[in-house]
């Protein structure tokens, strides 16, 4: 093998030793994580052994039926992996039928490689994991429509395994003369996938590292929303006030969100509820946020929103139902709760928001202004919209209903 060749392939099997080695870390905090990327990570590089002939298997024709065997099951293996990845597999009653699927296609697939000769065994395996590959696109590619994120990445990952597909059979039926560039294409379209795979993993299951953390540690301190805590969201208000006497012309921008069920949820289903809830609502409040605005916690039911510039009111206003909107979503809350299975059951939970706009330049005391623009964030609790400003005309708290009137 050509030199080229061989520091390409180092750099895949070095790639899957992260990924095995980042999986070993996570293990504690969440098994699932690292049963996804330690298999992913140890089904790609047996993939590539076995491809590259380092099976330790001497008889050829022996080394290139055991090579279609793995690249029949470590390809469903992969399939499957990716499917759960994308969140397929949620659902028990798809589940199985994914499973038992997958399970006669690898027999199936299996024997016929099997009763064909050796090196077309190898191109049957290879085109069946590329079939797999092509349906988990089609779905990926659907999906990524709908805007998922994750499967946006899927389809990237599949890309990648297709690539590293089409090298590993040129290998395969051409090792001694396959020029260095094709396992160059193969090794740097493996580590694309593992790559795009655990861009997956981190963006799908990450939250559950910190949701665990979250849920024993509760409000000691606040890692529920990792943001401010109520003293310190105090001190950004102050601030906020103290740049404004220094520019008396630009307004200082406060926006208040509050949640009204959030007693009920704890009354019904625990602490534990609450705090994921809590969990949630503060990650999907900072994804949509922009940089130039600083949250925190605003007492046990709400989030406070400071702008560390000027902002025009209506982008204020933007914000507030864009805010109202995406939290609005409902929750899939563990209550605990036991499904038929004596599997935990997700109880589907959403938050009644009501968000508070406010853009002042008056000389007030900072605690009188929270509390004024907590007070409209629940009094929109009452409007459609959900959202509310100050009405300087009428002199009171009104709907926000058109953004030309902020």
């Amino acid at each position: 093998m050509h030199p080229l060749a061989i520091g390409f392939w180092g750099a895949f099997f070095g790639t899957a030793g992260l990924m095995l080695l980042g999986a070993v870390a996570v293990a504690r905090a969440s098994r699932r994580v690292a049963l996804s990327a330690a298999t992913t990570a140890l089904a790609s590089a047996f993939f590539a052994v076995s491809y590259l002939g380092w099976l330790p298997v001497s008889d050829p024709q022996a080394q290139a039926r055991l090579a279609a065997l793995t690249g029949v099951f470590i390809g469903l293996v992969l399939w499957l992996m990716l499917m759960l990845d994308l969140g397929l597999l949620r659902e028990r009653r798809a589940r199985r039928r994914i499973l038992a699927g997958a399970a006669l296609a690898a027999v199936l697939a299996g024997a016929g490689a099997q009763l064909l000769p050796p090196q077309q065994g190898v191109v049957f395996s290879t085109l069946v994991a590329a079939a797999c590959a092509l349906a988990a696109l089609a779905v990926s590619i659907v999906r990524a429509r709908d805007g998922d994120r994750i499967a946006s990445v899927g389809v990237l990952a599949l890309l990648f395994m297709l690539l590293a597909l089409a090298a590993g059979i040129w290998i395969v039926l051409d090792r001694p003369a396959a020029p260095w560039p094709v396992h160059a294409t193969a090794a740097l379209a493996g580590m694309g996938y593992v790559a795009s795979i655990g861009v997956m993993l981190w963006q799908r299951y990450s939250y559950l590292i910190e949701l665990r953390e979250v849920r024993a540690q509760g409000p000691r301190y606040d890692p529920i929303t990792r943001m401010s805590s109520n003293a310190a969201t105090g001190q950004l208000v102050v601030q906020a006030f103290a740049r404004q006497q220094r520019s008396p012309n630009r307004p200082v921008l406060l926006i208040a969100v509050t949640i009204a069920n959030l007693y009920a949820l704890e009354n019904l289903h625990g602490r534990a509820a609450l705090n994921h809830a809590l969990f949630v609502c503060a990650t999907r409040l900072r994804r949509w946020v922009p940089a130039d605005i600083e949250t925190g916690r605003l007492f046990e039911d709400g989030f406070l929103l400071v702008s560390r510039h000027a902002r025009e009111p209506a982008a204020a206003a933007r914000l507030g139902r864009l805010l109202a909107r995406r939290l609005s979503r409902p929750i899939n809350l563990a209550t605990g709760a036991s499904g038929p299975g004596g599997e935990p059951a997700p109880a589907p939970w959403v938050a009644q928001v009501g968000v508070g706009v406010l853009a002042t330049t008056a000389q007030a005391s900072p605690l009188a202004v929270v509390a004024q623009v907590r007070d409209m964030s629940r009094t929109a609790w009452s409007f459609a919209s959900r959202v509310a400003w100050h009405d300087e005309a009428a002199g009171r708290i009104a709907e926000l209903a058109d953004l030309d009137t902020v």
